[in-house]
């Protein structure tokens, strides 16, 4: 009885050891998981990634301008996101909101450099650390911000640019490695020279939020 007895023993810490290692093996991978997840992995598994919520995808970004903005993610991209603005952004004092159109969501590009934070209710916390888990699956996955703004240029689409030296608006005519050229005039009428009111650079850097209209 005494080596049954040892022998038992022996078992439940060799046992107790296997179970310590396993525990502590899965907590490492999951640092290392935690450790590999980017911004944009956070805002796929709150709006339109593996990890939509129930509610709709809506999520609650704050711009480096400080404007808070309510939006449903529609697509993904390399460094940019397609969204619909859903409620009237709210503007620190003394600063204008990016409008939101009557009878509908205003459509929109964010620049994921150009967000400054994520606000969260907590049930959203565990949500947002469900990484997709093909999150660079796709070829819209890969595709930049600049190459967006190319298209808009052929496109000639009228543009709401926001920059923390103000709204310009207008038709974008060439895009850059780093910047834009915008041809700035009047919302509803064509981009011609003569409605045209002057031409602006802007960089890339600069542009914290993209209003189609």
């Amino acid at each position: 009885m005494r080596w049954d007895n040892l022998f038992d023993d022996l078992e439940g810490q060799l046992e107790h050891e296997l179970n310590a290692e396993d525990l502590e093996l899965r907590a490492e991978e999951e640092r290392l998981r935690l450790g590999r997840l980017s911004l944009r992995h956070r805002l796929m598994s709150l709006g339109g990634g593996a990890g939509r919520r129930a509610g709709g995808g809506v999520v609650r970004v704050v711009l480096s301008s400080g404007v808070t903005l309510a939006i449903r993610p529609t697509t993904f991209g390399r460094d940019w996101l397609a969204a619909e603005i859903l409620d009237a952004p709210v503007a620190p004092a003394g600063t204008a909101a990016p409008g939101v159109p009557a009878g509908g969501a205003a459509q929109c590009l964010v620049p994921i450099a150009a967000i400054a934070g994520v606000i969260l209710q907590p049930a959203e916390v565990h949500a947002s650390l469900a990484a997709p888990a093909d999150p660079e699956s796709g070829v819209v996955d890969r595709i930049g911000f600049a190459f967006v703004l190319r298209d808009l240029a052929r496109r000639r689409k009228f543009v709401e640019v926001h920059t923390p030296g103000g709204l310009l608006s207008g038709t974008i005519d060439r895009v850059g490695r780093d910047h834009i050229d915008l041809a700035m005039h009047e919302r509803g009428v064509p981009r011609r020279s003569s409605e045209v009111r002057q031409y602006r650079i802007v960089p890339l850097a600069a542009i914290q939020l993209l209003c189609l209209r």
